[in-house]
């Protein structure tokens, strides 16, 4: 085999673990190859999920006038003539400048990109395009697939998953979507926010089970607010699609009809093709490859990390998944572990973060906890970005004050949240928040007010905000 058909390492996949991992190796002089067989880098993050739902988000705010909630009395329906090729717009912007900026962390790294199908042919070697390739190391981060039941009609003209979903050419009247978990309630209320008649389709009895309950009954109760409908524990067998669209037996009997359905419910890995038994490889019983705490799989010298693996399925821990794969695989004393705190970012209408435990996984881990809210309405901020109905939610021990939890629901939940993490991850106390100052007014320093209301409540009186 030629020389320079030999790696330190081989990447398969280039969404956010494999972009990742491969520079970090190059970073430290390693020789890299990133293999790619999508028409563009950036996985199912950049092309289909993450960055264009939220972009796609922005704009239905943007469109819909939700974004001004009550400020101006503004009616949010839909914008007159809105054609699908507005909305897509600058989600098509945004993609494709994350696609070049890729592309140049490549180069500037000096990998070597290349396009095509790999394909195992043992531990350490890979076909591509009619060539082989040899790698010391081989890291798997091909992602993750939505799971298409036999029993639905995929047309991806009135019936989509959440890959196929933003190729539809219009903006339908109605939208059932089946699954009330993260991509689901993500697509729904954005959807819902275009003046879209959603239907929510869900197997189980509340939202996001997931998160603290109040949380999730906060989002369902202002979906509902805006108009959302919700069958709970209905789940569809049978799905014909029409000129006119799709219609849903569910198992109940009861039938569902909507111009377009989204099917969210499960995902995958993505590991067609790969030939993954010639490497000794398989996926587990729940459809992904196993990994030991350093991303190692069964074989020693092959990796995997992002989606490809599993929980949590998240871009921000898959890219430094990546990362701590790679520090390991080659010794490099840099990364050596995910931090163990990390954080959940739901973009909903309103948007949702959350980290550490609730009061769910307090009462079944059996921990004694104090709780502490600040509502958005009781905010200066809030009242200015027009979101009152917003809440900001601590759960901390009664014993030393310590920061166990926090739940947000409103605007810049996701940005508000890694304020609290700080303190978490550091296991420090609520008084952490009560002794910083913050800009004022802001919706930061509701973490303030949260504490002032968990001590309040841990001494049982209401203490006078300090």
């Amino acid at each position: 085999m030629a020389s320079n058909d030999s790696y330190d390492l081989i990447v398969i996949g280039c969404g956010p673990a494999g972009e990742k991992a491969g520079a970090q190796a190059a970073y430290f002089g390693k020789r890299v190859a990133v293999i790619e067989r999508a028409p563009n880098p950036g996985g199912s993050c950049i092309n289909t999920g993450t960055v264009p739902s939220k972009t796609l988000r922005e704009s239905a705010l943007y469109f819909s006038g939700l974004g001004q909630r009550g400020l101006y009395g503004i009616d949010y329906s839909l914008k007159e003539n809105l054609t699908v090729h507005d909305f897509m717009h600058h989600e098509r912007e945004v993609v494709e400048m994350e696609r070049k900026r890729i592309l140049k962390n490549l180069e500037l790294h000096k990998i070597e990109y290349i396009q095509g199908q790999a394909a195992f042919e043992d531990a350490h070697a890979v076909s591509v395009g009619g060539r082989k390739l040899k790698g010391e190391i081989i890291l798997i981060s091909t992602g993750s697939k939505p799971n298409r039941p036999a029993e639905i009609s995929f047309d991806d003209v009135h019936t989509f998953d959440s890959d196929t979903f933003l190729q539809m050419d219009r903006i339908p009247k109605t939208l059932a979507v089946i699954g009330g978990g993260v991509i689901g309630c993500e697509y729904a209320s954005i959807f819902m926010a275009l003046g879209v008649k959603v239907t929510l389709v869900d197997g189980r009895d509340r939202l996001l089970p997931f998160l603290d309950a109040e949380i999730s009954d906060r989002l369902r109760d202002r979906l509902k607010e805006l108009g959302m409908s919700f069958w709970f524990n209905e789940r569809p067998v049978k799905v014909e699609n029409s000129a006119s669209g799709a219609k849903l037996t569910m198992k109940s009997g009861k039938v569902l009809e909507a111009e377009a359905a989204l099917f969210a419910a499960g995902r995958r890995a993505a590991v067609d093709g790969l030939a993954l038994e010639k490497a000794g490889l398989a996926v587990n019983d729940r459809g992904y490859i196993a990994v030991d705490e350093n991303y190692r799989t069964a074989v020693p010298n092959i990796y995997a990390a992002g989606d490809v693996i599993g929980f949590p399925a998240l871009a921000s821990t898959s890219m430094e998944q990546g990362r701590v794969a790679v520090c390991h695989a080659f010794g490099f004393q840099y990364k050596q572990r995910v931090a163990s705190m990390l954080p959940m970012g739901i973009y909903t209408i309103p948007e949702i973060s959350v980290a550490g435990e609730t009061e769910d996984s307090c009462k079944e881990k059996k921990i004694d906890y104090c709780v502490g809210r600040a509502h958005y309405g009781n905010n200066a901020r809030g009242h200015i970005c027009g979101d009152t109905s917003g809440l900001l939610k601590i759960i901390f021990s009664p014993a030393d004050k310590k920061l166990l939890g926090l739940s947000i629901i409103g605007e810049s939940a996701t940005e508000l949240v890694h304020i609290g993490m700080m303190v978490l991850d550091n296991g420090l106390t609520i008084n952490e928040f009560i002794d910083q100052v913050f800009n004022y007014p802001t919706l930061s320093e509701m973490y303030k007010y949260a504490a002032y209301d968990g001590l309040g409540n841990l001494s049982g009186h209401k203490m006078r905000e300090g």
